[in-house]
């Protein structure tokens, strides 16, 4: 659940840098189309999001894909009346350029918790807290980020309104290997509607890296735009969505991405009920 600085590194390789730039610990974009602010029924679920996605850097494009399977425990435990849950992940990444040796494995192991309320009329707020922690690979952050979400949303009527802000913070070395390692703020926005089992609308994200105490540090940001599908089969929901950057600020050019996600309930109470839709499910 991290965005590499890979994607800069092999950029780099075309383009000379006197300071590696090392981007949002969190990759922007995969909470879309969960609705993050609204509380699940007690149980355990399974969400895997897949993300492959091509930059535009000169003079060779830049690949990057992004495994990210995640383990929900929706416990039964209730503070301040918001709906306590635990979540970890581990994920894997993969990035290549004409020329360069494609590299990949595990990053940096995600492990959080997270309190959803419930405040009526399909409205819903959430606040997580989690940490970012080195893999030891040469892929991952190698520091120590603790990141916050705050998210709101409206599920009622069929519709998945949501945001979900995330504020990274770096508590470990925020420079190492030539790499800076700034916070950062991300955005995640939502707005489908459902019709019968499928589920259609548009979808954005933006990114800025937060001030540095660096001067040569190039601040990286994006913004990125696109559309979302999903249906649900029943035992499990698959959504897919495409986003493509309007805006970017020193990522060396523009991200073309397609996302796979596949929610999976593996058990819920017996209180509720049997397969939750995607739009109940969070990290």
């Amino acid at each position: 659940m991290r965005y590499t600085s890979l994607v800069l590194a092999a950029a780099g390789l075309f383009a000379a840098t006197t300071v590696s730039d090392a981007a949002s610990v969190s990759e922007p974009g995969q909470t879309i189309g969960i609705a993050v602010a609204t509380p699940l029924p007690d149980g355990l679920y399974f969400i895997n999001t897949f993300n492959y996605g091509r930059r535009s850097t000169q003079p060779a494009h830049t690949d990057l894909g992004l495994n990210i399977p995640v383990l929900v425990w929706a416990t039964p435990l209730r503070i301040f009346d918001g709906h306590f849950g635990l979540i970890v992940a581990m994920p894997n990444v993969w990035v290549s350029s004409p020329g360069t040796r494609t590299q990949g494995g595990l990053t940096d192991f995600f492990i959080s918790g997270i309190v959803a309320w419930d405040l009526g009329g399909g409205v819903g707020v959430s606040y997580l807290l989690a940490a970012y922690l080195p893999s030891g690979t040469n892929l991952d952050a190698e520091t120590t980020t603790i990141n916050q979400r705050f998210a709101i949303g409206y599920t009622a009527d069929g519709y998945n309104l949501a945001a979900n802000l995330y504020y990274g913070s770096i508590v470990g070395p925020t420079t190492k290997n030539g790499a800076i390692y700034p916070d950062y703020l991300n955005l995640d926005l939502t707005a489908t509607k459902h019709f019968g089992k499928w589920e259609l609308g548009p979808v954005a994200f933006g990114s800025t890296d937060l001030p540095t105490r660096f001067s040569s540090y190039r601040s990286q940001g994006q913004v990125a735009v696109g559309g979302l599908v999903g249906y649900d089969f029943g035992p499990f929901t698959v959504q897919a969505y495409l986003t493509r950057d309007v805006i970017q600020r020193n990522y060396g050019g523009r991200d073309t991405r397609g996302w796979l996600r596949v929610v999976a309930p593996l058990y819920v109470g017996d209180a509720a009920p049997a397969t939750p839709a995607p739009l109940r499910s969070r990290y």
